[in-house]
């Protein structure tokens, strides 16, 4: 009875505060921090193809392992652990509502999950595999994209630097997809400024990637065969899909995916081309791939050798003059590696793994010579190997990487989760990468873009103390023992975040945030000394999310920046904005609109703010300067099978007479983009 009466409550709860969002909230905010920390936008689209994937197939929690629960990268390790002891101890669950009763999961977890789960009678995988390449579903996606003010490298009548193509984005996508089982397609891409079918694209589109990806035929628990992500331990050694790194989710500090995971989006460097797989009998799992690849690069000769040398790669993926069609895939790059892990009898309760991946390259990398520059990576070939590890123990979860390189530089992460009470959470994390340990594609979470050069150790807490309340907060100190660009001296700082979330009913959600981040960096103005100043960032945000009715829903943020405002380098910002969601039940129509003001003294004290865009897309622009900003982003079902959607974005600058980036600078206080979407399934 018990059990039942949690089921009701849950229900009840449920039916008056279900959300309709695209992604949740908490997603949104991790994905302005990453846009920060990087100073670029990621082009990493799986995650959302997946998140749509599992709302037309949602997972079943009565037969979900603990690795298809990490693909949703909604729940920790400890949570799916109690998942998995709730089902051995009880049974399967008699509805998705009872999760409340599993320990250390709390309402707002669940809210977050229910489109993308169920509970439901298993299926064989007999004949599951009967069926994966008739039952599923064919879909093809055209993306067109163009800012109408053409910048100056569009106009051909003035001498310097020229793109070879038209200025349209042009996005291709045909995949088919079972399930979670098999997928397979073939991606094309072509950016502003490229050719398309003439020049040097003769065969149309810039980049190409195909794919053909299974998962659970019998021993094999995945196959990759064409385009691919790996992704091992803590990201120390590799870690190519999307992560996310500091943010609200305090207890989002763990590395969780498969080793392989399948790849078609539009990104032109972090993934694998070539084939994959991983192999899983009783407690052991293995997993090997091979890939060999060109790559774009910087290439220079050595005056002492006079031999050619790899500066740098070019990650942009942007081929639109001709110096960068001259560089266009002029590296082949040979990468081969694995793992092997090793899991306890029960479940998601322990296991250990070995890592390694190495790469071969056609020229040596040498980087420029300066003095951040010592330990970078250099000559034919690099190897990394490692030992990651995690177990759980009653409501304590603890996880780590120890990381070694070609020169034995060494890398270690350590962290926990505890869930000190039904109302609290707690996260630590320590980490120590020596200066001189490089990986060429790590990504783990530390402070730096890369793992390397960094000290540090970070606490988050979260606390529950009331129905509707929430409270979370992370304090990290880092330290750089060695020197950066731009830093001419061994440095240290600290990341400060405090945010309370208020949900009184089904109709209003608010949060309020403050972070203050203090950096050492170079003094401005010192060109003669290595001395370094701390700098501090503060920024403070309220966002109000107020739902109408079932169809039209309110959001509004304002943010505050304050850069250094007792320093020299002083900068303020400002931004605000409305959002009006339409979103009608069983209607073929929906659309979102922006908007916006925002005014900052420099580029120092910029703002990142997340925008709803076209399916399978978001936008993540860094605002500075005084303007205004709208978009409309429409969508509009004709059938069942075809769906269309159409945005629209302008900024108007208040202070200036040019817009636009670096090279794609024009003239005018006006920036327009037209995005143009087709999807047609079949």
């Amino acid at each position: 009875m018990k059990r039942i009466g949690i089921i009701l409550y849950t229900v009840h709860f449920f039916l008056f505060t279900a959300s309709g969002q695209e992604i949740p909230v908490s997603t949104e905010q991790q994905l302005e921090n990453l846009a920060n920390t990087n100073e670029e936008e990621t082009e990493d689209d799986a995650y959302l193809q997946e998140l749509e994937n599992f709302r037309k197939n949602p997972m079943n929690l009565n037969t979900a392992d603990p690795e298809e629960l990490k693909q949703l990268k909604i729940l920790t390790d400890l949570q799916i652990a109690n998942l998995v002891s709730y089902r051995n101890l009880l049974g399967s669950l008699l509805s998705i509502y009872e999760l409340q009763a599993v320990p250390a999961w709390d309402l707002v977890t669940i809210r977050r999950l229910l489109p993308f789960i169920t509970v439901s009678t298993p299926i064989s995988l007999k004949h599951e595999t009967s069926t994966r390449f008739n039952d599923g579903e064919h879909s093809v996606l055209l993306r067109v994209l163009q800012v109408l003010e053409l910048s100056k490298e569009f106009d051909y009548s003035t001498a310097g630097t020229k793109y070879l193509g038209s200025p349209q984005r042009i996005f291709f996508r045909y995949r088919y997809n079972y399930k979670n089982l098999l997928q397979f397609g073939l991606t094309g891409d072509k950016d502003a400024g490229e050719q398309f079918l003439k020049g040097a694209q003769q065969k149309g589109f810039d980049f190409y990637s195909a794919h053909l990806f299974a998962r659970k035929i019998r021993v094999i628990q995945s196959l990759a065969l064409g385009d691919f992500t790996v992704n091992m331990g803590q990201g120390l050694v590799q870690w190519q899909s999307l992560a996310f790194k500091k943010s609200v989710d305090v207890l989002g500090i763990k590395r969780q995916s498969a080793v392989l995971r399948p790849y078609s989006s539009a990104g032109e460097f972090y993934f694998h081309r070539g084939a994959g797989i991983t192999i899983r009998k009783a407690r052991m799992e293995s997993t090997v791939f091979l890939s060999i690849r060109k790559l774009s690069a910087n290439i220079m000769n050595d005056t002492a050798t006079n031999e050619k040398v790899v500066s740098s790669f070019l990650t942009s993926g942007y081929h639109r003059s001709s110096s960068e069609v001259t560089d266009r895939n002029n590296l082949t790059q040979t990468a081969f590696g694995g793992n092997i892990i090793y899991r306890g009898k029960q479940p998601g309760r322990w296991q250990v793994g070995i890592n390694a991946v190495c790469y071969q390259f056609s020229l040596p990398l040498q980087k420029k010579e300066q003095p951040y520059n010592l330990y970078a990576i250099s000559g034919r070939n690099w190897y990394n190997f490692s030992i990651d590890y995690s177990y759980t123990y009653k409501n304590i979860h603890v996880f780590g990487e120890a990381a070694g390189d070609k020169n034995f530089n060494k890398a270690f992460i350590n962290g926990v989760l505890i869930s000190v009470d039904p109302r609290a959470d707690i996260s630590l994390l320590q980490r120590t990468i020596n200066a001189s340990y490089q990986s060429i594609q790590g990504n783990a979470f530390t402070e730096n873009t890369y793992p390397t050069n960094e000290t540090g150790f970070y606490t988050g807490v979260e606390i529950r103390p009331a129905m509707g309340w929430r409270i979370n907060a992370y304090c990290d100190i880092f330290k750089f023992p060695w020197l950066k660009y731009l830093v001419d001296a061994p440095g240290q700082g600290i990341d400060f975040l405090s945010q309370l979330n208020f949900t009184p009913n089904r109709q209003v959600e608010v949060y309020t945030r403050y972070r203050n981040e203090t950096r050492q960096v170079n003094q401005p103005g010192n060109s003669t000394t290595s001395y370094l100043v701390a700098v501090p960032r503060k920024n403070w945000r309220t966002q109000v999310n107020y739902q109408l009715n079932r169809a039209i829903t309110f959001r509004s943020r304002v943010e505050l920046v304050w850069y250094d405002h007792k320093g020299s380098g002083r900068e303020n910002g400002f931004l605000s904005y409305i959002d009006i969601l339409y979103k009608p039940l069983l209607k073929p129509f929906s659309g979102i609109m922006r908007i916006q003001y925002f005014e900052t003294d420099g580029y120092n004290s910029r703002i990142y703010a997340y925008e709803n865009d076209v399916l399978y897309s978001y936008s993540i622009p860094a605002f500075s300067s005084q303007g205004f900003r709208y978009y409309l982003t429409l969508n509009y079902d004709p059938g069942k099978k075809i769906t269309t959607w159409l945005r629209l974005v302008q900024t108007i600058y208040r202070d200036k007479n040019t817009a636009g980036p670096g090279p794609d600078e024009f003239t005018g206080n006006r920036q327009t983009t037209i995005t143009l979407q087709l999807k047609w399934m079949f």
